[in-house]
């Protein structure tokens, strides 16, 4: 089994997706119409179909994105060392934002 876990981590690490996260231009990103158009689509679709719970998830995932490339998110592990005050913020705001997930999805009904 360690075996078959290490396989997978060495196959990620191959595909660089990590390196290729952090190096997105994402003001480029936002201003390619080859992006923006079917994002636009999707939310513009969304809207018509009064889907607010799949468009209120679709913003936390972007907000995710947004926020994972702020200065404080760089700032949390310095010189390969955690900062731990800057921790528990992260942990009461994933916590919050996990509960809403899972009460927009389980809790209600529709």
């Amino acid at each position: 089994m360690v075996d078959f876990l290490r396989s997978i981590l060495a196959w990620f690490e191959a595909t660089q997706v990590p390196q290729q996260i952090k190096e997105v231009d994402y003001q480029g990103l936002f201003t390619n119409p080859w992006f923006l158009v079917p994002f636009v689509a999707i939310v513009v679709y969304l809207l018509y179909r009064q889907a607010f719970r799949d468009l209120i998830i679709l913003g936390i995932f972007v907000g995710g994105w947004w926020f994972s490339g702020l200065e404080y998110m760089q700032t949390v592990v310095v010189d390969g060392h955690l900062q731990m005050n800057k921790v528990l913020p992260l942990l009461c705001g994933g916590a919050c934002v996990l509960a809403l997930l899972i009460y927009m999805l389980f809790g209600r009904s529709d």
